[in-house]
This record gives C-alpha cells, sequence and structure tokens, in this order.
C-alpha cells in the first residue's frame, strides 16, 4: 500500500477542482432564477450532498437552464 505522502500530488489537485466545481456551481444556483427541473433549494441540497463531482455535474447535466 503506498504512502500517503506519494498520494498528495494526485489527491491535492483533485480536491482543488472539486471545490472549485462546488464553488461555482453553487454561485450559478444562487444567481439565477430558473431551472430545467427542480427549484433552488432542491439543487442546493443536491450540489452540497454530492460534492464529489455528481451533484454539481448533476446540475449542470439536469437542471441548469440554457
Amino acid at each position: 500500500m503506498p504512502d500517503i505522502k506519494e498520494l498528495l500530488p494526485f489527491i491535492i489537485p483533485l480536491v482543488i477542482i472539486q471545490f472549485a466545481l462546488l464553488a461555482f456551481t453553487l454561485h450559478h444556483i444562487l444567481t439565477h432564477k430558473s431551472y430545467k427541473r427542480g427549484n433552488r433549494t432542491m439543487w442546493l441540497i443536491i450540489s452540497i450532498i454530492g460534492m464529489e463531482f455528481i451533484g454539481p455535474i448533476l446540475y449542470f447535466a439536469l437542471g441548469k437552464e440554457d
């Protein structure tokens, strides 16, 4: 099993990308009023609970109005 220090160069960029995607998603949800499916509260809950890429990706695939 690899040491944690060997994995840090791979983990740190993923964590940064994850939080940046979450921040962009939350900003988009809070600044827009219309959604393709659902409402603001539902998308906030999905994005925060599914924080590990899944929630933000679901929002941009299913909820974002073009």
